[in-house]
């Protein structure tokens, strides 16, 4: 069974390392939001491209999911000291991704061809995609008339602002990576991983191609939610100030339009009725992942269900 997942930041990236557990690379292609990429001192990151890829690699942080374990903050501390900005925390082994990445940027390389340069090094042999090679930025819009990047408002200003509406500035000329919609075309499913909808699986869904490609397949998504709440993240916060109860049954309203079959959490079964409603067939489990042991038993699980519903449209 060949697997496309959609992924974005430390939720999705803990359920594509399960899933590439037990899928051989053949068998899953991960297309990764690239809308909260961004520059800072002049270097290209991007935070859930490098997020995916050190989890896959097995170097992400254990404690914090995101930045590199082992890591030492020499080059960080010393900006501190001159007075530089120092909200976005870039530890060294980290900083040398971003800087080799910038210097590939400026060679002319584009952002797939040096993710995969960089899989190879790490020894990621599943396929890693950026969701476009173009730029797309996230933007946030909030009650107070501002209009922040979206790392200015994740990290430099904590989630804080109430939420208005997001911008994808770019969006209508970027174009799907070519090798995530020829990997969606030879899918049997795709997977939408617990990541925040709003701002990690739209940037990807909105650029024009994908939605029309996934149309052909079923999708599976699992919540990123567990009874109203992010386990990590604003999503939950999102949708209170968007207006909508942050709830199972909301994540999947919002991808009503795709989605087969959806993933909730055991405490939000009061949702199941609802969603079925929907024409959408649930799986209701245990989808918090403490540790590795909870990422290959819910990927495991996953997979079953997909399984399940391949071969109820046989």
């Amino acid at each position: 069974m060949k697997i496309a997942a959609l992924a974005g930041g430390v939720g999705g990236a803990k359920l594509i390392h399960g899933l590439a557990k037990l899928l051989p690379p053949e068998e899953l292609s991960v297309i990764v939001n690239t809308g909260d990429d961004f520059e800072y001192l002049g270097l290209n990151i991007s935070p859930d491209l490098d997020t995916v890829c050190y989890t896959l690699a097995d170097l992400a942080n254990p404690v914090t999911g995101w930045g590199r374990k082992d890591e030492s903050w020499t080059i960080y501390q010393e900006i501190a000291a001159l007075d530089g900005p120092n909200w976005f925390h870039l530890g060294d082994k980290d900083l040398a991704t971003h800087i080799f990445r910038t210097y590939k940027l400026n060679q002319g390389l584009t952002l797939s061809e040096i993710t995969a340069e960089f899989c190879r090094c790490w020894g990621v042999n599943h396929p890693v995609f950026p969701m476009s090679d173009q730029s797309v930025r996230t933007v946030v819009h909030t009650a107070g008339g501002e209009a922040l990047g979206f790392q200015e408002y994740f990290v430099h200003q904590a989630c804080e602002p109430v939420v208005e509406h997001f911008e994808f500035v770019g969006i209508e000329d970027a174009r799907p990576l070519p090798q995530a919609i020829s990997a969606i075309k030879a899918c049997d499913v795709v997977i939408i991983s617990p990541s925040n909808p709003w701002v990690s699986i739209d940037p990807i869904l909105k650029i024009p191609g994908y939605v029309e490609a996934i149309r052909e397949k079923p999708v599976i998504a699992v919540s990123p939610l567990i009874g109203g709440k992010a386990l990590k993240g604003p999503a939950a916060k999102m949708y209170e100030e968007l207006g909508v109860k942050p709830s199972a049954a909301a994540v999947a309203k919002h991808y009503q339009d795709i989605l087969t079959g959806f993933v909730i959490d055991n405490q939000d079964r009061q949702e199941l009725e609802k969603i079925e409603r929907w024409r959408i067939i649930a799986l209701v489990t245990n989808i918090l992942m403490k540790n590795n042991q909870d990422r290959f038993r819910l990927a495991e699980e996953v997979l079953r269900f997909c399984e399940t519903i391949l071969n109820r449209s046989r």
